[in-house]
């Protein structure tokens, strides 16, 4: 667990079947410490599906990756508060202009709404991507000298924090300070497959390096047990 006593984890549900979204974190919501819809789920079923999937859990991270123009973002943004999420996430990539219209947007709905504003956090590059990727797609690599660089970008810019690999939480420590709010995916509990994760770590290790929420998915929902594996995950998490 946390320092704080919070359990960290956050379960992808990555899936179109609002139904079996629906059994997944009723089996599993006891032993996470909320729950990540995405885009597969949500271009399925909406914010209806959202609301219906999400509620009576308080941690919702709205994992949609807004990347385009300022005011589009911020639209988008607007839209997304009303779903009260916890978290929701844009692309560093978009630029310090269209991560400023997210982070106002947010405060300003939320004001309007009288509710909690959401963390609005910057994603700095996929966990899927490694060096060549980088290259490949005419970015300045390695991957951890570009996640820091979007780091960087992303609380100049105010934003609450940034998804990044296991493996860039320490160097952004050291680059940005103890601040920002770091979501990680790409945790894979020992002897897991990495499926299309090329950085991954362990829960343990994830979050003895500094780790804030660890995104965990597979390990969890593609399980025979989900529940008995969450609970295996978290039971590891609070003997660390």
């Amino acid at each position: 667990m946390t320092p704080d006593g919070r359990n960290p984890i956050l379960v992808a549900i990555d899936t179109p079947d609002p139904g079996h979204a629906r059994d997944l974190v009723r089996r599993v919501g006891d032993s996470v410490g909320g729950i990540k819809l995405g885009l597969e789920f949500f271009n399925a079923n909406g914010p209806a599906g959202v609301r219906d999937v999400a509620s009576g859990h308080d941690n919702l991270f709205l994992d949609l990756k807004y990347h385009d123009i300022p005011n589009t973002v911020a639209g988008a943004v607007r839209a997304a508060v009303q779903l009260r999420p916890t978290i929701l996430n844009v692309h560093a990539a978009g630029g310090a202009a269209m991560m400023e219209a997210a982070r106002h947007a947010a405060e300003d709905e939320a004001a309007r709404l009288g509710v909690r504003r959401p963390l609005v956090i910057a994603v700095t590059v996929l966990t899927s991507l490694d060096d060549a990727d980088i290259g490949s797609v005419g970015q300045k690599g390695p991957a951890t000298e570009q996640v820091v660089r979007l780091a960087r970008l992303a609380r100049d810019c105010g934003l609450d924090g940034v998804v990044c690999s296991p493996f860039e939480i320490v160097p952004i420590r050291e680059a940005c300070g103890p601040g920002l709010t770091l979501v990680v995916p790409g945790i894979r509990p020992a002897g897991a497959a990495k499926d299309d994760q090329k950085r991954v770590m362990t829960p343990a290790e994830a979050l003895a390096a500094g780790a804030d929420w660890l995104v965990i998915g597979r390990p969890i929902t593609g399980a025979p047990d989900p529940a008995a594996a969450a609970r295996r995950i978290s039971a590891e998490l609070a003997e660390s």
